[in-house]
């Protein structure tokens, strides 16, 4: 017995299913529609950008809602023992695969109303570090410093630790590390540090989003740590690259070595 007979047999008739069908192709559509107008209107509004950015998963979250019910009403009019067996149907495809997909649903409605991220946030989830440019009815999409797009199943919000580096916020702090020898004029240092973090062009600083630099004695060489906002998260790298390489000139023109090892920009927030 075909899928579609079983249907019938419960009373759902083929005009039934086609405007169940059709109602779901119309969400689908609306919501990406929806979507991609939010998403223009906000790179239009550099400082409305994620306030904009974050309606995009609750309008689809509203018109997928708009269109269960839709679906729904019709099925609700067949009776008990029609209920009963498709109920049992359902319970079958849940059995089958479909777990996984209500949990991410479900995850997805938990980041709507608790809000741990939204769109246009910078966020580590379970170890993956990037913008989120969509946060779907399954899973939340992450575009990475390289350009990956990584799904995060919503899921994963129950399972994992969830790191937001701006909280809804255009400003970012950035976190510079580099590294003098053990000899330099770590004094001087700091000070070259400072200098290139508060005159770089993508710097915030008010008397909300102070900058400071940070010395930390390693065994053989010093870390400077610069730490100050972007006005635009987006400039995240251009400022941390901006930095460490007039830091890096200037180290070498006033004679201050750094060690022989990498430097690298701290992930840490």
């Amino acid at each position: 017995m075909t899928a579609l007979q079983v249907l019938v047999d419960l009373g759902i008739d083929q005009e039934m299913l086609a405007g169940i069908v059709g109602v779901l192709v119309a969400a689908y559509l609306a919501s990406r529609v929806v979507g991609y107008a939010l998403i223009a209107v906000a790179e239009r509004s550099p400082r409305r950008r994620i306030s904009i950015k974050m309606l995009v998963p609750i309008a689809r979250f509203l018109i997928y809602g708009i269109a269960a019910f839709l679906v729904l009403g019709p099925l609700l009019r067949l009776s008990t023992a029609q209920l009963l067996a498709a109920s049992g149907l359902l319970g079958a495809a849940l059995g089958f695969g479909l777990k996984d997909l209500f949990a991410g649903m479900i995850g997805g409605l938990v980041l709507i109303t608790e809000r741990p991220y939204q769109v246009g946030d910078k966020v580590t989830i379970d170890g993956d570090y990037g913008e989120v440019t969509d946060i779907g009815l399954r899973a939340t999409t992450l575009m990475t410093p390289d350009d990956s797009a990584v799904r995060v199943p919503n899921a994963t919000l129950f399972t994992a630790n969830v790191s937001n580096a701006n909280d809804g916020r255009p400003e970012m702090m950035v976190v510079v590390e580099l590294a003098v020898t053990a000899g330099a004029d770590v004094g001087r240092a700091s000070e070259i540090v400072e200098e290139a973090m508060v005159t770089s062009k993508y710097v915030y600083v008010d008397d909300d989003r102070p900058f400071a630099v940070l010395v930390e004695d390693e065994s053989y060489y010093r870390t400077i740590r610069g730490k100050a906002y972007v006005a635009d998260l987006r400039d995240e790298f251009a400022f941390a690259s901006d930095v460490t390489e007039r830091s890096m000139a200037a180290f070498a023109s006033e004679g201050i070595e750094m060690p022989e090892a990498p430097v690298h920009i701290s992930e840490h927030r």
